[in-house]
């Protein structure tokens, strides 16, 4: 299989982080997220570290693809965390959980991002909207897998603007294009043409072997 694709995002809760959702646009971060969804799914792994918002709408679009959820988006949390599990945890089966580490909200999360992306090897990271936690982890996986591409969707607004002005010379349609399928197919360099897997099994090592031709009998795959 390629290398994994990460998804840092939320959307702010004003009482946590004013300054973040005064500026994220949370129609513009749904939107995001929901076409990262459709470019990725069945096509590369997708690791991420949970949000109660925005879990429920992969697993809908996954099932509505008829793909393997489970199979194809890896989920990490705390167990600092474990009175918010979502029951989409136990149904899926597809979480990885981390110690809580001396009932420390900010240092479990660190472990818990640690062991993330020390597990997979990162193709690209994306960041849409969030809080500070988005900017934590931008910087660790700047650190840990260098030659990751970093891809921040500052029209989200929220935490991703600093990791926007953090990394510079930032694409022009980063910044303000609302075109996000034609947006991650670009940037994450995955074709319009590539068909989707239901398990990450049944995809062909070849990137040229999953893709839909003029002659083939198959439909022709929806971005």
């Amino acid at each position: 299989m390629t290398d994994a694709i990460f998804l840092s995002a939320s959307i702010p809760d004003p009482r946590r982080g004013l300054e973040y959702a005064e500026t994220a646009d949370t129609v513009a971060i749904t939107s995001a997220v929901s076409s990262l969804i459709h470019v990725t799914l069945g096509r590369r792994l997708l690791v991420w570290g949970g949000h109660p918002a925005i879990t429920p709408m992969i697993w809908e679009i996954s099932d509505s693809l008829g793909l393997e959820y489970g199979a194809w988006v890896k989920l990490y949390q705390s167990t600092y965390f474990k009175d918010e599990f979502p029951e989409d945890n136990k149904r899926f089966q597809n979480v990885t959980y981390t110690d809580a580490v001396d009932k420390d909200r900010e240092r479990s999360l660190s472990a818990m991002r640690e062991r993330m992306f020390a597990d997979h090897t990162f193709s690209a990271a994306v960041f849409i909207g969030g809080m500070k936690g988005i900017i934590d982890e931008y910087e660790l996986i700047h650190g840990m897998h260098p030659t990751a591409a970093i891809i921040p969707v500052m029209s989200t607004g929220g935490a991703t603007l600093e990791v926007g002005r953090r990394l510079g010379n930032v694409p022009h349609d980063l910044v303000d294009s609302l075109d996000y399928i034609a947006l991650f197919h670009h940037h994450l360099g995955i074709p319009v043409r590539e068909y989707r897997y239901r398990r990450p099994r049944d995809q062909p090592k070849d990137v040229e072997q999953r893709l839909w031709k003029p002659d083939d009998i198959r439909m022709p795959p929806k971005a």
